[in-house]
């Protein structure tokens, strides 16, 4: 919708991911809600590698970003060994058709600090049969290949998603962290409804990718969304904008990416109430083409990261 006095545009608050599976375009991250050896003081460094310590919270907040209206929540096998799943599945199972619970499989995690791609095709569907049980569904609604194996033929990974996808496991199949070219592979084996990349306004190494899945319907889901290093001081060109808009510089990095191609979905994760509404409302926040093209300057492409 756009105002013509002010030339402000406010994004559609919804997407048809994969064509049928209507979401609101600002869903819920619970990577956040798992605890490592030690809580280290940087969260992006944080290992996921056990439940949360405060389980209780954990769950509250899980049902607090449903009763606010995030309707698609994001976990992984790989987060706390596959802790996280049923963390998701206690807090909010049965999800009803409202919640659309989107998981990953890929990789395995012999260390908090390891993170190593897996492929073989009879892993990715024994994760995938684990991850049914753990979240407690006969079908997983959205299905990443966390990361691609060099190991393996991409169409031999993707292969073992498309035939969970026949048996009726797996609603809508992705991808994490690929480049356009490897969207277009996997895209010759099944269809991909959508890629889950590290971006934001500070790392832009994705644009291209970004502009791929616009043009074919494509959900990109960003992960880590609102990290913005440098440019998120007091007086630094988001707080600036921020000011003008009446919104805080988490809102207005993420009202940035909603505003920067309708397929995009951003899922930030927080532990925190005030964080979550904080995240949330952004799906009111309208930016001016101006203030738009002021942010998007910001950027340069850099080379996107695990």
């Amino acid at each position: 919708m756009t105002n013509s006095k002010t030339n402000t545009l406010v994004p559609p608050s919804t997407f048809a991911l994969g064509g049928d599976l209507t979401v609101r375009r600002i869903g819920f991250g619970a990577m956040r809600l798992a605890d490592g050896p030690e809580r280290p003081p940087d969260p992006a460094a944080a290992p996921i590698w056990r439940p949360p310590a405060d389980r209780a919270a954990a769950v509250a907040v899980l049902r607090k970003a449903v009763e606010l209206g995030a309707n698609l929540v994001d976990t992984a096998d790989a987060y706390a060994l596959g802790a996280n799943e049923e963390l998701v599945a206690e807090a909010l199972h049965p999800y009803g058709d409202s919640v659309s619970i989107a998981t990953k499989v890929g990789v395995v995690r012999p260390a908090p600090d390891e993170w190593i791609p897996l492929g073989h095709p009879a892993y990715l569907r024994q994760q995938a049969e684990l991850a049914l049980r753990r979240l407690r569904v006969e079908r997983l609604d959205l299905l990443y290949l966390h990361r691609l194996d060099p190991a393996y033929p991409v169409a031999e990974q993707v292969g073992a998603l498309r035939r969970l996808r026949e048996e009726g496991k797996v609603r809508h199949i992705g991808l994490s962290e690929v480049t356009v070219d490897q969207l277009r592979e996997a895209a010759d084996t099944a269809p991909i409804a959508a890629v889950q990349n590290l971006y934001n306004l500070a790392a832009r190494g994705h644009d291209d990718v970004v502009d791929h899945a616009a043009a074919h319907g494509i959900a990109f889901v960003p992960f880590f969304p609102i990290a913005m290093g440098a440019h998120a001081g007091p007086d630094g060109v988001v707080a600036e904008v921020a000011r003008e808009i009446g919104a805080t510089p988490a809102q207005t990095a993420l009202a940035w990416l909603l505003r920067r191609s309708d397929t995009v979905v951003p899922i930030p994760g927080t532990s925190s109430e005030a964080h979550l509404r904080e995240n949330l409302t952004a799906l009111e926040v309208a930016l001016s083409d101006e203030q738009f093209a002021r942010l998007s300057a910001l950027g340069e492409a850099t080379p996107g990261a695990d």
